[in-house]
């Protein structure tokens, strides 16, 4: 599929869209990925949907800057974006760093949100790896996060339960993610946002916790149980406490389950129209 470009808020964008006159679902990647991190949902979910997947800012081939942005602003400019495109409502669907920016764009402007499922989300608990909390350091986080073949190994091994199986498609993205000039860097800066050297900032998780006891749609949680970034009760507790939500525990996954069981999370998105 051709990818796009559009400039938001002085920023190029890179984005994919399927097209056609149908239920807009958004797809959200985490820290450090990109849109093609979707690709079975791009390719086998357009029948029914029309799936628009991006880059965020300083990250896949959107443009890198100095400009840190927190989940927040993250959600904001993501609408920015659609209002672009002049998309009104939506479905939304985030990995990781991409469930907590959905969780904010649907407190922001709910009327236009359907549905949200959450994929492994941050920003529902404290524990994170403690090499993430390293990397916010100063000195440390310099040396961790050096582009080289470290670096590429150690994304592979954190956010799969088994990197070996990954195809050669997928880790020659991330080697160009990890390996893109300025992005270890922009990798950094969006972690200082979100991590400090006790996990996941508390005022995020708390915010995060507070917008979904209040979501006005439908919610679905959807975890890797051998998730080896954010552990799957992380989930549990915010479902507990996500009146009328659901959740789905997927055995033998990580923490891509988009990739790692796109069956199970292509059924449970196309539930999403019911």
């Amino acid at each position: 599929m051709k990818s796009l470009n559009l400039d938001v808020k002085n920023i190029r964008i890179r984005y994919q869209d399927t097209g056609g006159d149908l239920p807009v679902l958004v797809l959200l990647h985490g820290i450090g990925g990109s849109l093609e991190l979707w690709q079975y949902q791009l390719t086998l979910l357009s029948s029914s949907f029309r799936v628009i997947a991006l880059d965020l800012p300083n990250h896949g081939l959107s443009e890198i800057n100095e400009k840190a942005f927190d989940v927040i602003e993250y959600a904001e400019f993501v609408w920015a974006f659609l209002d672009q495109l002049a998309i009104s409502h939506v479905y939304l669907a985030g990995n990781s760093m991409g469930g907590a920016v959905c969780i904010h764009m649907s407190n922001l402007q709910p009327d236009r949100v359907s549905k949200v499922a959450l994929l492994n989300a941050a920003t529902l608990g404290k524990q994170t790896p403690l090499p993430f909390r390293l990397m916010t350091l100063p000195i440390i986080g310099r040396l961790l996060s050096r582009p080289n073949r470290m670096a590429i190994e150690q994304q592979m091994h954190s956010i799969f339960l088994h990197p070996n199986e990954v195809s050669e498609e997928t880790k020659l993205v991330i080697t160009r993610n990890v390996m893109r000039d300025g992005a270890q860097g922009a990798f950094v800066r969006t972690l200082r946002k979100m991590v400090d050297k006790a996990g996941q900032k508390a005022h995020l998780c708390r915010l995060s916790l507070a917008a979904l006891k209040k979501i006005s749609c439908p919610v679905y949680f959807v975890h890797g149980r051998q998730d080896a970034v954010l552990p799957y009760s992380q989930s549990e507790t915010a479902h507990q406490n996500t009146p009328g939500s659901e959740l789905l525990i997927l055995d033998n996954c990580g923490h891509t389950p988009q990739l790692e069981k796109p069956v199970e999370v292509n059924d449970l998105l196309l539930r999403l129209l019911n």
